[in-house]
């Protein structure tokens, strides 16, 4: 008697191709920077012990993962659970480097395609109604102040809470300044709060607006250590709460202050003798810039000084055909802009180009920094957010860290001046006082 075996179906089938698909994929330099842990527990390449381990949830991952063939495609395959990724996840994004090496080849392309089309069909419940975070659907014109608003409530408004369990003490959500590698988060973001005072060389009774003032770490440090009159301005309405009660706390009401405010509705020529832009710039977005100056330099008193902190793209980055994880699911709106582009429009504006500098390792290790706390703190940030959104900032902040240490992000502090009519400035001839 012929026992007639019944084909595979593509399930049982979806340990082997899987492994094909691994081996294609990543090959030998792959399996250097993390191992693959299968639905079934089956390990690739071998059990060596590595930085990261990538765990594939049901036999459909990598479908899932790269038949979109997008990075939003492939990012909400993680947000969502499809896999996951255990240990050190900065690791996980060295391989983008050797995929791209593979995927550039046409036929190696179309064959992984064809792999994955042998695995089921499977994916994780995506989330419907009112609940779970979803990409961002902004409506309105691009970076119109009723948009900006509803671009910075996505990001910002999404638990005070949920920030203080993985910031510094103050809740400064910028990049720290740190003497050594090795140094804490909150003595680094302190000494770039000081550094940023300095570099505005402060006194008592000046006025000092901070434009995109988070939740009000900077206008409080400079009120009480430099003597200054400071005024925060942001646009969301849970920072806006949460600063004034900590400037009520710390005794600062008669010296500071946190609006709900656009940078463009502010109405007061020429009265503040500083302004700061820490970590705001990057939702300016650029056809904006030479409106963000004008309206700056109009606010400065001549002689006056504006501290611009901002994440920077290089110059020949390849422009982007598709949405983004950032922008889907991160800073909707977000641009990021070239340093030379930023200096044109300043410079355009009327401002003199004083100083520039670059924190980009400085930017690298605070990420760090954070990722780590909110990993600490995982199943109390959980009383505040879904697992979902959990996972956007630890994808988000590892893929930065990952981005500033490898170059292919910056961030820049510029220091501008309004020279008076006879285009002085009264600044010292070196930075010594800085330091």
């Amino acid at each position: 008697m012929v026992t007639i075996q019944k084909p595979k179906t593509k399930t049982e089938n979806a340990e082997e191709w899987t492994l094909r698909i691994l081996n294609d994929i990543f090959g030998e330099k792959g399996g250097e920077k993390i191992n693959v842990r299968l639905w079934n527990g089956k390990i690739w390449p071998n059990t060596a012990e590595r930085p990261a381990t990538l765990v594939l949830n049901h036999p459909g991952t990598l479908r899932a993962m790269f038949l979109p063939g997008t990075e939003v495609g492939l990012a909400e395959a993680y947000l969502y659970n499809d896999f996951d990724i255990e240990g050190n996840i900065e690791a996980v994004f060295d391989l983008a480097n050797s995929m791209k090496t593979v995927l550039a080849s046409k036929y190696k392309k179309v064959k992984i395609l064809n792999d994955i089309l042998h695995l089921p069909t499977m994916t994780n419940p995506r989330p419907n109604g009112k609940n779970g975070r979803k990409a961002a659907r902004l409506s309105g014109k691009r970076h119109s102040i009723a948009r900006d608003k509803k671009a910075i409530s996505y990001h910002y408004d999404v638990s005070n809470d949920f920030y203080a369990l993985w910031l510094d003490n103050r809740m400064v959500y910028s990049c720290a300044y740190f003497q050594t590698p090795d140094e804490g988060l909150n003595t680094a973001q302190e000494r770039k709060l000081d550094y940023i005072c300095k570099k505005l060389r402060l006194k008592p009774g000046q006025r000092l607006l901070d434009i995109g003032c988070g939740w009000g770490g900077l206008i409080i440090h400079a009120a009480k250590n430099y003597g200054v009159n400071a005024i925060g301005i942001t646009l969301s309405q849970q920072q806006v709460d949460l600063a004034n009660q900590r400037i009520e706390e710390a005794g600062l009401s008669s010296h500071c202050k946190v609006l709900l405010q656009d940078y463009r509705e502010i109405d007061e020529y020429e009265s503040f003798d500083a302004l700061a832009s820490i970590g705001m710039f990057e939702h300016v977005g650029e056809y904006m810039l030479p409106i963000y100056f004008e309206k700056a330099y109009q606010l400065l008193k001549p002689g006056g000084v504006f501290l611009n902190h901002g994440i920077a793209k290089r110059e020949n980055d390849e422009p982007q055909h598709h949405p983004t994880f950032s922008e889907a699911y991160v800073f909707p709106d977000g641009e990021l802009t070239p340093i030379n582009r930023s200096l044109h429009a300043a410079e355009i504006a009327g401002f003199e180009v004083r100083d520039v500098e670059s924190l980009r390792e400085h930017y690298a290790l605070t990420l760090r920094h954070w990722v780590q706390r909110l990993e600490r703190n995982h199943a109390e940030a959980l009383k505040y957010v879904d697992e979902p959104t959990y996972r956007v900032w630890r994808l988000f902040m590892s893929g930065s860290a990952h981005g500033f240490a490898h170059g292919r992000l910056n961030v820049y502090q510029t220091l501008l001046l309004k020279p008076d009519e006879q285009g002085f400035g009264n600044l010292p001839l070196t930075r010594e006082d800085w330091y």
